[in-house]
């Protein structure tokens, strides 16, 4: 009896170990959408994803403030990466720098306000954002959001459930923080996973893709999961 308790303790210690061991990756959906964005995400065994969960940032809220509060979800103690969605990697940018992770990983995203197209650069100058009532900026989303990026249609319902979860001032918010975004050079280490057919953050804005997904959309951490969780478990492997 007692020979058995001894095993059944060791193998419950084994396992327990096993777990710890695993390095957490702490994922950052992006604007428009929530934790179901990484729902068939795929990593090695060594590795766990977690979600950093976020609802409307605080009013004037910057990049950089709004990722002092999200690291507050992170367990620093353990080894962990980040890596985020349009964006959440914006935001990871940010976090990197506060609490200094194994490594960051961009998933259609932005490494700093130079990588941003055109539309949101303008809007610095005149904000045009801030002259619409948030209503509007989530009914123009969804109303763009499938002809900016038609590869959405693959999931069509679980895009279309995301963005409803919004509020008005969720949107406006968030617009804000992208088109108020003070960063204007790109840290060190940043490693970038970016799609040829992205819309709305073109591949060519891009200065430097560690990986690339031929045809991936803006949307490609659902729609093209399979190709994005190889990237992924590349860049994790990878020193």
């Amino acid at each position: 009896m007692i020979k058995w308790l001894i095993l059944v303790f060791c193998g419950f210690q084994f396992f327990s170990l096993t777990a710890q061991s695993k390095t957490t990756v702490y994922c950052v959906h992006g604007q428009g959408s929530d934790i179901r964005l990484f729902d068939s995400l795929r990593l090695d065994t060594n590795y766990q994803l977690q979600f950093i969960c976020y609802s409307t940032p605080p009013k004037k809220a910057t990049m950089q403030s709004f990722a002092r509060e999200l690291i507050q979800q992170i367990d620093t103690t353990q080894p962990f990466v980040l890596a985020g969605v349009s964006l959440g990697g914006m935001l990871c940018v940010e976090m990197q720098e506060m609490v200094h992770p194994q490594k960051t990983i961009l998933i259609s995203s932005a490494t700093n306000r130079k990588e941003l197209p055109f539309r949101y650069r303008f809007q610095r100058v005149i904000p045009l954002y801030a002259i619409f009532p948030g209503r509007m900026i989530l009914g123009g989303a969804k109303m763009l959001q499938p002809i900016v990026e038609p590869d959405r249609k693959h999931n069509k319902e679980t895009f279309k459930k995301m963005l409803r979860a919004k509020n008005p001032v969720y949107m406006k918010r968030t617009v804000r923080l992208i088109i108020r975004w003070e960063r204007k050079a790109a840290p060190e280490g940043i490693i970038q996973i970016h799609g040829t057919n992205d819309h709305t953050l073109p591949y060519r804005k891009i200065k430097k893709v560690d990986y690339t997904v031929k045809g991936g959309s803006h949307m490609m951490t659902l729609t093209r999961a399979k190709e994005v969780s190889e990237a992924l478990n590349k860049a994790l492997k990878d020193v």
